[in-house]
């Protein structure tokens, strides 16, 4: 396996890092210094999902690569796009981190060293596991403990953070994802999916931080409308039949 290296930090070859934004003109390119100080010239594809402020001015400044959506998809049909452009682009891996500012990318390292075991399809950053110094709202706390009992259940393994955008994922999952990705509640039920198609996934803990800009649109009550329908959806979710032109065994047929 090549690498990329770039001052301490490596990736493997044919990385390419996945960043959704949506109104994150103050956040980027403080995100983007940070990548290109550790990373160097390591790809970065933002996916602007029809940011009505400065978004696109920012990205065009930085000469970003980035998908430009003329409609608001949400993250998951963000992400979809992201995923079919790094599968088109003939990509191994993605990382993705969120445009907010809360993935550190100095915490990339640990997703990769634990990709590059072998075993699993999928990493996900965990902000419950290791230190465990992560803070929110008790409201924010309490429904994702809740949604993290009943995904694992679905998935029949422990989840700690099933609302973590933090990732990265090969090759197979990437194909996955370009064709099958959750629109509604990409992260939860992208999980449930990958668990029933029989890709492999694990957590890992990582460190989280607070939103540098802005603020989050999901307030109190839509946190909890939020978690009640994605349990729901999970739920809705485990009657519908696998497709099976997309499950892991036949991932290299396709890939």
């Amino acid at each position: 396996m090549g690498y990329c290296s770039f001052s301490d930090m490596q990736l493997p070859d044919k990385t390419i890092f996945l960043i959704p934004v949506h109104n994150e003109e103050a956040n980027i390119e403080p995100l983007l210094a940070e990548i290109r100080a550790l990373y160097g010239s390591v790809p970065v594809c933002f996916i602007n999902d029809f940011s009505r402020d400065r978004t696109c001015r920012v990205l065009r400044r930085n000469h970003c690569v980035y998908l430009d959506l003329s409609n608001n998809l949400g993250v998951g049909g963000a992400m979809q796009a992201g995923f079919r452009y790094a599968f088109e682009q003939g990509y191994d891996y993605v990382i993705r981190v969120d445009g907010d500012g809360q993935h550190p990318p100095s915490e990339c390292v640990v997703l990769v060293e634990r990709m590059m075991v072998g075993d699993v399809d999928m990493v996900v950053g965990s902000r419950f596991l290791g230190s465990g110094d992560y803070r929110s709202t008790w409201y924010r706390q309490a429904g994702i403990f809740w949604l993290a009992w009943t995904l694992s259940k679905v998935c029949r393994r422990t989840i700690t953070d099933p609302t973590s955008g933090f990732q990265m994922v090969n090759r197979a999952v990437i194909g996955y994802f370009a064709h099958q990705y959750p629109v509604d509640y990409p992260e939860p039920e992208a999980l449930a999916l990958l668990s029933r198609q029989g890709y492999r996934f694990c957590e890992v803990g990582v460190s989280f931080r607070a939103r540098r800009m802005g603020r989050s649109s999901i307030r109190q009550w839509g946190t909890i409308y939020y978690l009640f329908k994605v349990g729901i959806a999970l739920l809705v979710d485990r009657c519908r039949a696998v497709d099976p032109r997309y499950d892991r065994s036949c991932a290299e047929e396709w890939v």
